[in-house]
This record gives C-alpha cells, sequence and structure tokens, in this order.
C-alpha cells in the first residue's frame, strides 16, 4: 500500500451516481488511464492495471485488513480480467476495455457498500477519492 492516504466517508449511493454521470465519469477513468500507462503506449500491462486494483484496496478482505498477497489468486483476477474485457486477446487493456472494467468494478463496490456510509482509508489518487469528490462538488 502507498505512503499516501486519505480517510474516505464512503456510500454506495454515491458510488454508483458516480458511475451513472458517465460524463464525469469517463473523464476520471481517462485521467486515470493515463496516469497508469507508464509506457504511455496506450495500452496497460499487467502490471500496471493491478497498480490501479491494488488502489481501490481490491485485494484486501472486509476494505482494511490486507490479503495474503497470493500469486495464484492473483494472476486468476487478471486472467479473468482479460477474458472478459481484452476484446483484443493481447493480454493488455485499452483505455475503453479499462472504462468497462472500471465501471464493473465501481458499481460491484457500490453494491457491496449499500447506502450505509463507512470510513476507509484509501490510496489518495484512487477512483474512489475521484467518486468522492465528485459529490463533494
Amino acid at each position: 500500500m502507498g505512503e499516501h492516504m486519505a480517510m474516505l466517508q464512503l456510500d454506495g449511493c454515491t458510488l454508483r451516481d458516480f458511475v451513472m454521470d458517465e460524463e464525469a465519469f469517463q473523464t476520471v477513468v481517462d485521467l486515470q488511464f493515463s496516469q497508469l500507462d507508464a509506457d504511455e503506449d496506450g495500452m496497460l500491462s499487467r502490471a500496471e492495471l493491478l497498480s490501479e486494483l491494488d488502489r481501490m484496496n481490491i485485494f484486501q478482505e472486509d476494505f482494511g485488513s490486507q490479503l495474503q498477497q497470493n500469486p495464484e489468486a492473483i494472476d486468476a483476477i487478471c486472467n479473468l480480467i482479460c477474458e472478459t474485457f481484452d476484446a483484443h486477446h493481447n493480454r493488455r487493456i485499452d483505455q475503453v476495455e479499462f472504462r468497462e472494467l472500471m465501471k464493473l468494478v465501481m458499481l460491484a463496490i457500490a453494491d457491496g457498500l449499500g447506502c450505509t456510509p463507512f470510513s476507509m482509508a484509501v490510496e489518495e489518487d484512487s477512483l474512489l477519492v475521484d467518486a468522492m469528490q465528485w459529490h463533494a462538488a
């Protein structure tokens, strides 16, 4: 986990509203994509994609306690992502595929959270922070 964490008051209803605001969501996700695309080739490698999923605490249990880094489980997640979202079958995710992936991830998080707010520590540059900033604006 990174050095720059933010405490957020999260709720699934706000996350869902953010995703449904297509213009705002696409703008933020496209910016995230650009920041993740370290080699600027317009595609995300497994490592670049895993960086974002880690920032969103996808690999944590109960949004707080770190899962054991199980390489087989992480590899299975990467394989599932590629099978589901990689339309070009090149084991890399382009910008459009990334938007669809992040939409699904954010909606799954929203469904899991429900509408009751709670506090959570996340990386400052996570999409979850962007969603809460969108809500506050």
